[in-house]
């Protein structure tokens, strides 16, 4: 409540705030004292009821009715997790010195305290999800006839999107994930459990397979055979067509620390400079906002194409790759075939006090003897998660058994110096 105040006081009338979210039983709790938090400051709340992280984005940047957008959503984390998400009245995720100008007034109670007739209206907006999936429709320039399409939307807030629009651009959808019971959201489905998905496309003769987070902002696919695509991969099969089609400013494309050695290569062969950022879509989108380019990613599954949009979307994304294998005519497979993924592992531990990480001096000595050894070789990304109690440990190697022995021993020395939460593998 007292962020939706602080969001109605730094929007003020006459726009209104459209609210989202996805299917977390806490959703509705917290859209509740959002919304009224939002009205008591005078502003006018619409309520989008469960939708796409990117749909808010894109309907608050097509509307000047709108002031901001937010999402009530934890992304891909666990079920009991939950978040909130703002966006400009442009579509785009607020910037930092913004964020830090809406923390200040939470806790601030001065400023107006509307009443009566001048107290925020909370609305109801039961074609939002519509409206998203026209624009999408109209906007896909590609048909999908003949193409048969396996989707896990996690039952999250694809459900009420991504099985109509791949249906209306001709594809057969065979679905799972679909049947969101406010508890199930990300469990052992979507883009953080992609076996599932696999199977699936396997047993249904699919063609392809697209896994969505919880909220839609990611996507990962999976090709004819069942194997995992990746975002890397994803990155790397638009990059190359995007620049054949003379779509790729620069050329370039922006990606993260975490992205795999691979990437940087197969760019090089094909002339695309690769731009890097810190770990989060908004490094991302800020360095390509930036530098006037249109294509970034994370290897977990983040695309931005800001022709198609102004923030991460998993359906566009997806819909984007299926239009890049069809133009040129080849597979996924042999899309994704653009880029040799170099052995790599990715060890998160649990443990009780992750912001001390850059202090751990036992733990990065061990880092750059490991870093000295590999050369240019290897590379090793050591980091805190920005949501979770976590320590991700990233190692790149000439064979997945020196990537698992760094790997283990560097999660080991992080365990130990930031106490290790039992059970925290």
């Amino acid at each position: 409540m007292a962020i939706g105040r602080a969001l109605g006081l730094s929007v003020g009338g006459p726009a209104a705030v459209l609210v989202g979210r996805d299917t977390r039983r806490s959703g509705r709790l917290l859209e509740s004292a959002l919304a009224a938090g939002i009205a008591s400051a005078g502003v006018d709340v619409v309520i989008g009821g469960v939708l796409p992280t990117p749909a808010v984005a894109e309907l608050v940047a097509a509307d000047d009715a709108f002031g901001a957008g937010v999402v009530i959503s934890a992304s891909h984390n666990p079920f009991p997790d939950n978040g909130i998400k703002v966006f400009g009245p442009d579509g785009f995720k607020l910037p930092d010195h913004a964020e830090a100008e809406l923390e200040a007034l939470v806790g601030d109670p001065a400023g107006p305290r509307p009443t009566g007739g001048d107290v925020g209206e909370i609305l109801e907006w039961d074609g939002a999800a519509d409206r998203y999936c026209e624009t999408l429709i109209a906007r896909a320039g590609v048909r999908l006839d003949g193409l048969r399409v396996a989707i896990d939307c996690a039952h999250g807030a694809t459900v009420v999107t991504a099985p109509r629009v791949l249906e209306a651009l001709g594809a057969e959808v065979v679905a799972i994930g679909t049947d969101p019971d406010g508890v199930n959201i990300n469990v052992d489905c979507g883009s953080t459990h992609l076996g599932a998905l696999q199977a699936l496309v396997r047993e249904s003769g699919a063609d392809v397979g697209l896994a969505f987070d919880g909220d839609g902002d990611r996507v990962l696919a999976v090709d004819g055979a069942g194997e995992v695509v990746d975002g890397d991969q994803v990155l790397a099969a638009l990059a190359v067509w995007l620049n054949e089609r003379g779509e790729l400013p620069g050329p370039a494309v922006v990606t993260t620390s975490m992205t795999n050695l691979g990437f940087r290569r197969a760019m090089a062969d094909h002339g695309i400079e690769v731009r890097w950022t810190d770990v989060g879509d908004r490094y991302v989108l800020a360095e390509m906002r930036a530098g006037g380019f249109v294509l970034g990613g994370e290897q977990s599954g983040h695309l931005i194409h800001l022709p198609s949009g102004p923030t991460g979307d998993g359906l566009s994304g997806g819909i984007l790759l299926l239009h890049a294998t069809r133009d040129r005519g080849i597979t996924l497979h042999d899309a994704a075939a653009v880029m040799t993924r170099m052995p790599q592992q990715l060890v998160s531990i649990r443990v009780e006090r992750k912001g001390e990480l850059g202090d751990a001096a036992e733990v990065w000595d061990l880092v750059r003897a490991h870093e000295a050894d590999l050369g240019d070789d290897g590379r090793i990304v050591l980091r805190a998660s920005g949501t979770e109690p976590l320590v991700r440990v990233m190692v790149e190697a000439p064979t997945s058994d020196q990537c698992d022995k760094i790997a283990a021993e560097i999660a080991e020395a992080a365990g130990r110096a930031l106490g290790l939460v039992e059970g925290g593998h």
